[in-house]
């Protein structure tokens, strides 16, 4: 296991970058402590297996560097850097039998054969592989593939990181959440290092304990799940995170006050904006009521999700979207908002007003 230190990363797939625009990944730091879960999310093309593959080695930066317990590992090959990779699609060898492929990093190690046993049963009766140990792997499923790749990439004690790149893509969707649960169950077990990439926001808030939230080949904010959640550092987190994503509005500060065509509305930080060409107001659906005065909407849409109903309204040209239990009344027509202003904010050029970046 390793603590990992990203310092000044860069990477472009250019020979001779020039414009920040060549860079495929934008100038990156991170610090991720030994034996923690993390999770890389972002829309495809936004850098996020860039990343991973540069800290596996498999790429070498343009730029910065990257520290496993201090130790620069940039130049190093994934040998060297003791990492295990499981890839978005099963690597396997078909010939093999199940228990032999998920042996196989551990004999290339030669480590004791009773020793192998005890790991590889382990990780098979995790993987509910149990009853396909003795069969070749090429008769199984694309689900029973990767979760052989899976198994290879955790069968090793001795890694310092495993890192995951969308590893449940092939994995059939009944089986998706079953298959986290048991990684971070097992990661909580263990404490190894572990680095999950994806764009499905619900894999990476179940999984990680910190989540770095990337797009357009830039970290837009590193967070736990609820601080993601709760106070997004820049729009594109609130709308990237949440379903329905955060509402976003233009608005103006006066005097400390914000106002959303010509309306009031108390936002939490509005006294720290400053005056920015782009100043928007944004609010999650949850922190949305309806209210006997507040914000004047027309209710225009209700979708029913289940246990609760999502509310689409309009003000001029924007769109509020709000929560509502099931069974709460819904006004038809006009109706007024209410926010709570300790999860309303105001966004300078989309980030968040009196935050540091």
């Amino acid at each position: 296991m390793a603590k990992i230190t990203i310092e000044n990363l860069r990477h472009s797939y250019l020979p001779e970058p020039k414009r920040d625009e060549d860079f495929a990944l934008k100038r990156v730091h991170l610090d991720w402590a030994d034996g923690g879960a993390y999770a890389l999310l972002g829309p495809s093309g936004c850098g996020k297996t860039t990343l991973l593959n540069l800290i596996s080695g498999l790429l070498h930066p343009s730029e910065g560097r990257i520290l496993f317990d201090g130790r620069d590992v940039s130049n190093e090959t994934p040998e060297r850097r003791n990492i295990a990779q499981v890839f978005q699609f099963p690597v396997i060898y078909d010939t093999m039998t199940v228990y032999d492929n998920l042996a196989f990093p551990l004999r290339n190690r030669k480590v004791d054969e009773a020793e192998i046993k005890k790991r590889v049963t382990s990780i098979a009766e995790m993987l509910e592989l149990t009853s396909t140990l003795s069969k070749r792997a090429s008769g199984l499923t694309a689900d029973g593939k990767q979760k052989i790749s899976l198994g290879r990439g955790l069968v090793r004690s001795d890694v310092n990181v495993i890192m995951f790149d969308e590893p449940l893509t092939v994995i059939d969707p009944h089986l998706k959440w079953q298959l986290r649960s048991k990684l971070k169950e097992l990661q909580h077990r263990i404490k190894r290092t572990m680095i999950y990439v994806t764009h499905d926001q619900t894999e990476a808030l179940t999984f990680a304990d910190q989540v770095v939230v990337m797009n357009n080949g830039e970290v837009v904010q590193t967070g736990t799940p609820i601080e993601l959640f709760e106070k997004p550092k820049h729009v594109f987190v609130g709308h990237f995170i949440g379903s329905p994503g955060m509402n976003v509005m233009p608005c103006m500060v006066k005097g400390g006050k914000a106002f959303v065509d010509g309306h009031e509305i108390a936002a939490g930080n509005a006294a720290l904006s400053n005056g920015s060409s782009r100043l928007e107001l944004g609010v999650r659906p949850e922190f949305v009521t309806f209210a006997s005065k507040g914000l004047p909407v027309n209710v225009v849409k209700v979708s029913d999700i289940g246990r609760y109903r999502v509310v689409d309204t309009r003000l001029g040209e924007n769109s509020v979207k709000l929560i509502v239990p099931e069974g709460a009344a819904i006004p038809e027509g006009k109706a007024h908002l209410a926010f709570d202003k300790a999860h309303t904010q105001i966004y300078n050029d989309g980030w968040l007003a009196g935050e540091a970046r």
